[in-house]
């Protein structure tokens, strides 16, 4: 069986900070056989690409939307000089995780375009895709796209209608799914992963954030003591799984029909895996 793809795992987060190298490894004996590693703010752009060449995996550069606050303008500008720099590294394989969100309280609008619409230039300019943050924040992505083409990418955590991922497809990007898919309650969503063309759909675990329902702890759970599950790289198989059953698909043709869409959205990861 061809190994899965995690097309956004944030192996560089605090949950992994002790045990990273074993967290890597436990996926890797579950099948998990590369890994995208999306940096979110300046500081962590060195240590993802650290991870990546560690573990062979690969990594991609950019500032995420919940970093706009207090990212510097000149953080841009170190981004231009980071991805000059690394141009030539086969494991720098996109800009992200960028983009915009429409859903936590308090982020400036504007200032969150300002960083979107820079780092598309940046990704037009440097030839690579891009791994989009999609929350409430489809059509104003749609928008900057159309402004600023790019090489295609995903649209990471995918929540969006039939016409939104139409639209994204018709750009280039194929729809990331993960373990919020898993329950039974997000109808919309488990629609779409039935519905959607088999091409247009990569997995992800977006680890340790988004964890299956089976990690899934609620508050009254928690109270009673029991922890919330970690998620991790190690998942996806389980969820990519989860995701055959709903088209009537065998797992194995899932990762290799998945893995297949990973390599065409991010093409540098196609030298990577071969």
């Amino acid at each position: 069986m061809p190994g899965w793809i995690d097309t956004h795992c944030h192996l560089d987060a605090p949950e992994f900070a002790s045990d990273v190298d074993a967290v890597r490894a436990q996926a890797r004996a579950a099948g998990v056989a590369h890994c995208v590693i999306p940096a979110v703010e300046r500081a962590q752009w060195d240590a993802v690409r650290q991870l990546a060449h560690r573990h062979g995996d690969s990594y991609a550069l950019g500032i995420h939307p919940l970093y706009t606050p207090q990212a510097a303008d000149e953080d841009l500008e170190a981004l231009a000089a980071a991805l000059q720099r690394h141009q030539a590294d086969p494991r720098l394989v996109a800009v992200g995780e960028i983009g915009l969100d429409g859903f936590v309280p308090g982020l400036d609008p504007a200032r969150q375009w300002r960083f979107y619409r820079a780092q598309l230039q940046l990704a037009r300019r440097f030839g690579l895709p891009v791994i989009l943050h999609v929350r409430r924040s489809a059509d104003r992505l749609l928008k900057g796209l159309r402004e600023v083409p790019v090489r295609g990418g995903i649209a990471h955590a995918f929540n969006g209608s039939v016409q939104q991922a139409q639209a994204f497809i018709a750009l280039g990007f194929k729809l990331g799914f993960g373990g919020a898919v898993t329950y039974e309650r997000a109808l919309q969503l488990r629609r779409l992963a039935q519905a959607l063309p088999e091409d247009a759909i990569v997995m992800e675990t977006d680890a340790p954030d988004i964890p299956p329902h089976w990690l899934y702890r609620t508050a009254a759970e928690r109270a009673a003591g029991l922890p919330q599950g970690r998620n991790s790289p190690a998942e996806l198989p389980r969820i990519g799984a989860e995701v055959a059953a709903l088209r009537g698909l065998a797992p194995a043709h899932w990762a290799a029909r998945t893995r297949a869409s990973a390599v065409a959205a991010l093409p540098k990861v196609g030298v990577l895996v071969t």
